[in-house]
């Protein structure tokens, strides 16, 4: 009894140790987390080897994994590159199981981690910010030390009463059949899949699995088989967390349940010969080493067949779950919410399509041919306001104080798109102009503020963010485009000086007749509309464009 509870005991520390470290680690590395993968995944061969790279820095592929939805939900990242993420936080995530064969099943620790766990715990209670974060990182570290030690005490225990003779005997075992070791080998990788199920938790089922064979519980080839089968059992949390969520959350965990099964019945297939091999070098390679090098490469394979295959893999995956959402759903993905960045991009370009929609549907409408403007406004409206609410979830605020200010600007950008939304929902929008030589130059200075406006999507997110590559999250105004805002300020603010010297005239040429009152003030109406249009519209794209002075 005493020995299943200081196993327990061990997984538990374990368990805690990971959970503190790793929030410690993605709160030190904030939107770096981010930009990193934004930038790195220009194919999926890159965005694999980064993401390997930031899952064993960050210590978690499931940041990795949401950190990817969002970017793929914003825009930011295409379906086959948020793939190629994916694929890398398997690699990167088994890095925890080389800790613990070279490290945490050899040296008692426990005397070493006591104190860092006080070291870690003390900075994250007195400071702030990323050394505080730094400090539960120390921590957590220590912790997941402290475990490996109760738990390697723990398997000397068990090690007394289970030998290896106890548990199915897998192929590659001297002197076993291949009916037998085959079904050993199958037993064995559904006891490994509960483990991690039970657990949820890869690293530390195979930190368990580890320890037995350190302690002599477990041979090698039936770790192998454990390790096999803990694999598999990833994909139970990243299934359960799919459950209710996006199209692109639900198409992601699919892609990583698939992947994990492709790679373990490449693992199966290939079991007599890695067997075989381990077999060979147990002699000169202890047999840790081995166990973190067959689930290594485990993974590592399973890449190498399935990157090649990307595109293909991506056309399978999205058959399988065709999405029925609309682009602003897609975008304001829940997932999102997990990195603020990410939520505020894509809002920032929500915002962008709406605003791009409503002057595309009002210039139409100035030009005769309104169309579907009224519903095209209608439209872009309800977007705004599922922008506002997806914002209000926001539970994080940006670390960085040009983050904030993106936030600030976009949160302008959403205040102006809505009163735009309004100005053209109230009376419908405007149609052609009528009156005297004012009343068409204001038509005219509007309809030009507008027909940049249009493009204030492409500006934003350009082509490629659908085809080639996601354009990088950046303010910069390109000299192209700073100049033609410069000229639609320009635009805007001479509307707004004719509006009031036209309200002048218009109201004195009631005098002599040549308007009557209802008339006069109609047009008043009329071109005062035009320039709430054109100031809004320009206003919102300034503020998109980082332009807010």
């Amino acid at each position: 009894m005493s020995t299943a509870i200081t196993v327990l005991g061990g997984i538990g520390l374990f368990l805690l140790g990971m959970t503190v470290m790793t929030d410690g680690l993605k709160a030190l590395a904030g939107s770096s987390l981010r930009t990193v993968l934004a930038k790195a995944a220009a194919t999926p061969a890159s965005g694999a080897v980064w993401g390997a790279i930031v899952t064993l820095l960050v210590q978690s592929s499931s940041a990795v994994t949401m950190t990817t939805i969002g970017l793929v939900s914003a825009g930011l990242l295409t379906f086959p590159q948020g793939l190629g993420l994916v694929f890398g936080a398997n690699i990167g995530t088994t890095g925890t199981g080389w800790l613990i064969a070279l490290i945490g099943v050899r040296v008692s620790l426990s005397s070493y981690a006591l104190p860092l766990i006080f070291v870690g715990a003390l900075t994250k209670l007195l400071a702030g910010g990323r050394i505080a974060a730094a400090g539960a990182s120390l921590a957590g570290f220590a912790l997941v030390l402290y475990g490996l030690t109760t738990l390697q005490q723990g398997m000397g225990g068990l090690a007394e009463s289970l030998h290896p003779s106890d548990l199915p005997s897998v192929l590659g075992a001297p002197g076993v059949g291949w009916v037998e070791g085959s079904i050993g080998l199958l037993m064995l990788v559904v006891v490994g899949l509960v483990m991690t199920a039970v657990m949820q938790s890869s690293t530390a089922s195979i930190a368990v699995t580890i320890s037995a064979f350190y302690a002599g519980a477990i041979g090698l080839e039936q770790g192998a088989a454990l390790i096999i089968g803990q694999n598999i059992g990833t994909a139970t949390s990243s299934a359960l967390a799919a459950i209710g969520a996006s199209v692109t959350a639900k198409r992601l965990a699919l892609a990583y349940v698939l992947f994990k099964v492709i790679a373990a019945l490449i693992a199966l297939a290939a079991f007599p010969f890695s067997a075989a091999l381990m077999g060979r070098f147990a002699g000169s390679v202890d047999g840790t080493t081995l166990l973190a090098a067959y689930h290594t490469a485990y993974n590592v394979v399973g890449v190498a067949v399935l990157l090649p295959a990307a595109q293909w893999f991506t056309r399978f995956v999205e058959r399988l779950l065709p999405s029925k959402e609309s682009a602003i759903e897609r975008a304001l993905d829940p997932a999102a919410l997990v990195n603020p960045v990410v939520a505020v991009e894509a809002a920032r370009r929500a915002v962008a399509n709406a605003l791009s929609t409503m002057a595309t549907a009002v210039a139409a409408s100035l030009s005769g041919g309104a169309g579907r403007a009224g519903a095209d406004v209608a439209t872009a409206a309800a977007a705004l306001a599922k922008v506002q609410d997806f914002l209000s979830e926001l539970k994080e605020t940006p670390e960085s104080e040009a983050e904030r200010r993106r936030l600030t600007s976009t949160l302008h950008a959403l205040d102006h798109a809505s009163r735009l939304a309004e100005i053209v929902g109230d009376g419908g929008p405007p149609g052609p102009p009528s009156g005297g030589p004012d009343d068409l130059r204001a038509a005219e200075l509007c309809q030009q503020v507008l027909r940049w406006t249009q493009t204030i999507d492409d500006s934003i997110t350009g082509e490629s963010a659908l085809s080639r590559h996601a354009v990088p999250i950046g303010w910069g105004i390109s000299g192209d485009v700073g100049a033609a805002l410069a000229e639609i300020e320009g635009a805007a603010g001479a509307l707004n000086a004719l509006q009031r010297d036209h309200r002048a005239a218009t109201l004195a040429s009631v005098a002599p007749g040549q308007s009557t009152a209802a008339e006069a003030l109609a047009r008043i109406d009329t071109v005062r509309r035009l320039d709430r249009i054109a100031h809004h519209a320009w206003r919102a794209a300034a503020h998109l464009l980082g332009r807010n002075e």
